[in-house]
């Protein structure tokens, strides 16, 4: 008796497990119906030549962040409803594709694009916005070639001189901070690789031009020690012919950073540096 009941429950069980598997099977085709009837429409759409049909697609899809679906659609609309009242929307959903799928570049294009063509429209402070934004964006880390950092800097501030009251103001004065913190650290990163390189004079022109375009950033007290230890060095190495000069410049670079850092952790190598230049200067020249 006790064998019989095994049997029937093992065969529930296996029935169940049976059960599931197929609807399952029935799930997946159903979703795999479903896909391909809705791929077979979409395709159907995007090589009919029914605009409107076309559009309502476009639109729907748009809607439901289908971007790269969305897209090819809308790049044939652009230029069917142009000049008509869907022209607006639909190029905004187009600038709006390319960014949404990365394409930032071309995105900048055509929301600037959008700009002009559109610039009486609701959306135009939008659009003037996002390009300066996908610059932003396009713009490459502090080790790299600076020039998009540049580029978005000036189109954010285009911005804010167009929109002084726009809700947008703080983020796009925060952004632009950060895009002058990269040239920052990039021109930072030069006055470096000039010390590191045993170029003192291009290390002391780098660090001058860097403290003057940003007399307000965070390795100012660094960099003005930089200058101090890249002088000295500099004049150690010259020829003696050089080497007064050179000696009291490095002076003028102490001077400079003990009056504007006089409490610096670098105060006792400056210091240092200070005593050798003095040894240096008041040591008998060679009459050879």
């Amino acid at each position: 008796m006790a064998k019989t009941t095994v049997f029937c429950f093992e065969k529930s069980v296996s029935l169940q497990a049976m059960m599931k598997k197929i609807m399952f099977k029935k799930a997946f085709f159903l979703i795999l119906t479903i896909f391909i009837v809705s791929c077979n429409e979409y395709n159907k759409v995007l090589k009919s030549n029914d605009s409107a049909k076309k559009y309502d697609m476009a639109v729907k899809l748009y809607e439901e962040k289908k971007y790269f679906k969305a897209f090819p659609l809308l790049e044939e609309l652009v230029t069917v409803y142009r000049g008509t009242d869907k022209a607006d929307k639909i190029y905004y959903y187009y600038a709006y594709c390319s960014y949404h799928m990365g394409d930032y570049e071309y995105a900048n294009y055509h929301f600037k694009n959008y700009v002009k063509t559109f610039s009486n429209s609701e959306f135009a402070e939008e659009c003037f916005y996002m390009s300066a934004y996908t610059l932003y964006l396009d713009s490459p880390e502090a080790t790299l070639d600076q020039t998009n950092t540049l580029s978005a800097i000036a189109e954010m501030q285009m911005f804010l001189d167009k929109y002084p009251e726009s809700k947008r103001k703080a983020e796009a004065n925060k952004l632009i901070d950060q895009l002058y913190l990269k040239l920052e650290t990039k021109a930072y990163n030069n006055c470096s690789q000039y010390y590191k390189t045993e170029n003192y004079n291009s290390a002391i022109i780098e660090i001058q031009n860097t403290l003057e375009d940003f007399p307000a950033t965070k390795y100012a007290e660094e960099l003005s020690f930089l200058n101090l230890k890249s002088n000295f060095l500099y004049a150690i190495n010259s020829i003696e012919s050089k080497k007064e000069e050179r000696f009291q410049k490095t002076l003028k670079a102490y001077k400079t950073f003990v009056e504007k850092y006089p409490s610096s952790t670098f105060l006792p190598e400056a210091e240092s540096f200070y005593s050798n230049t003095l040894k240096s200067l008041n040591k008998p020249k060679s009459n050879t």
